[in-house]
C-alpha cells in the first residue's frame, strides 16, 4: 500500500512538470499580447487623445513591459535548464568535425523550442547539448553543421 502511494506521487509530479513549463510559455504569450494592445492603445491615445490619455497610456506600457521581463526572468531562473553538464570532457566543436555517436543520443537532443532563437532542424539533422555549446548535427554521419558556442550561458 505504501509503495503504490509513492508511485502514485511520483506519478503526479512527472506529470506537473511539463505542466509547469506549459503556464510559463503560456503566460509569456499572455504579457507579450498585453504589450502589443497597450502600445496600440498608446498609439490611439497620442492620435486622437488628450495629454492625460497619453500619460495614462504610457504609464500602460510601461507596466506591460515590466511584467513581460518578470516573466521572462522567471522563465529564464528555471532550475531544469541550469546546471547542465554531460559525463564526458568538453571539447570545443568545429564545423566539420565529426561526433561519435554517444555525443549525438537522445540524453543530449533538447527540444527544439522558439525561445532558443535558432531554426528548427532540417531533415536528417538535431540539435545536441554539449555544456554551454549547442551543435547542428547531421544525424546520418555525426558531422557538425553549426556550432552555436556558450548558447545557454546566458542562463546563469
Amino acid at each position: 500500500m505504501k509503495k503504490m502511494k509513492f508511485l502514485t506521487a511520483g506519478l503526479i509530479a512527472a506529470m506537473m512538470v511539463p505542466a509547469v513549463a506549459q503556464a510559463q510559455n503560456r503566460e509569456i504569450r499572455h504579457d507579450r499580447k498585453e504589450l502589443r494592445e497597450e502600445q496600440r492603445d498608446l498609439r490611439n491615445a497620442q492620435r486622437y487623445g488628450d495629454r492625460g490619455d497619453v500619460r495614462d497610456a504610457r504609464r500602460d506600457v510601461r507596466d506591460a513591459r515590466q511584467d513581460l521581463r518578470e516573466s521572462q526572468r522567471d522563465w529564464r531562473r528555471d532550475t531544469r535548464y541550469q546546471n547542465y553538464r554531460a559525463p564526458f570532457k568538453y571539447q570545443q566543436f568545429r564545423v566539420g568535425s565529426t561526433l561519435r555517436s554517444n555525443y549525438y543520443t537522445s540524453a543530449y537532443r533538447p527540444a527544439w523550442d522558439s525561445r532558443w532563437g535558432v531554426p528548427r532542424a532540417g531533415r536528417n539533422l538535431t540539435y545536441v547539448r554539449h555544456y554551454n555549446d549547442l551543435l547542428l548535427v547531421n544525424e546520418r554521419n555525426g558531422r557538425v553543421v553549426k556550432v552555436y558556442r556558450n548558447h545557454f550561458n546566458w542562463r546563469r
